[in-house]
């Protein structure tokens, strides 16, 4: 799907035991016509010369303790971390944007969902902030629908934090019903879906853009989403 003008990018994406979303990251960026590498957890460097790292979505360490917890201290997340810190652009997808966070990558963290259930069904998501690399595709306001499917996808953060999101353009992505009205999905501190770093290289999101690469699935609105890093 490149144009001419577009450069192919390289996608280093990890595996952790209880990844399972791998290969759909893997499918949707090849779609898009870019290169990938699957990264075992115990790896302790990162390819050369990737554009973008991407921790998928799934259960990793069987989400034992907290999911993300056992995680964060891989191998592999010292060298994400000393390549976020060089402005190197990291996405975390659902247990990826867990583990970011467990890693202290973003901020706040992600508790169990307030209905104590596990959600699986397509969400809209209103656009917050598209002035970043990961929304640039979309306008703000914007209402995209995307898969979402959680346990812990309750995002806390407290007031001080929150007002530093709200003040630095961090939130992304908030739930909301069709009309672009917040809506209260599990829980999450002003119904957050996604945010990101101040420095606006590392993201994160519950919602699956990976998923929602194909009309016939339910919506191809995770295209543009990810098309945004092609920038």
């Amino acid at each position: 799907m490149l144009d001419n003008q577009q450069t192919v990018m390289k996608v280093a994406i990890l595996r952790f035991p209880g990844t399972n979303c791998e290969f759909d990251t893997q499918y949707a960026f090849g779609k898009l016509g870019h290169q990938t590498v699957l990264v075992w957890h115990k790896e302790e460097s990162l390819p050369t010369d990737i554009d973008l790292v991407v921790v998928p979505g799934g259960f990793s360490y069987g989400d034992y303790l907290r999911s993300g917890s056992i995680a964060r201290f891989s191998p592999i997340m010292k060298a994400v971390v000393e390549y976020a810190d060089k402005g190197g652009k990291v996405l975390g997808i659902c247990n990826g944007f867990q583990i970011l966070t467990e890693a202290g990558l973003l901020p706040g963290a992600l508790k169990r969902n307030n209905n104590l259930h596990f959600i699986s069904k397509h969400q809209h998501l209103k656009v917050i902030n598209n002035d970043n690399p990961f929304l640039n595709q979309c306008s703000n306001e914007e209402i995209l629908t995307i898969p979402i499917a959680h346990a812990d996808g309750n995002y806390y953060i407290d007031d001080e934090g929150l007002s530093k999101l709200e003040q630095n353009g961090q939130i992304l992505l908030r739930y909301c019903d069709e009309n672009g009205e917040r809506e209260i999905v599990n829980g999450s501190v002003t119904s957050i879906a996604g945010i990101c770093n101040e420095t606006k290289n590392v993201f994160g999101l519950m919602p699956h853009p990976e998923r929602a690469m194909e009309s016939i699935l339910g919506s191809e609105d995770g295209t543009k989403m990810l098309q945004g890093f092609e920038q």
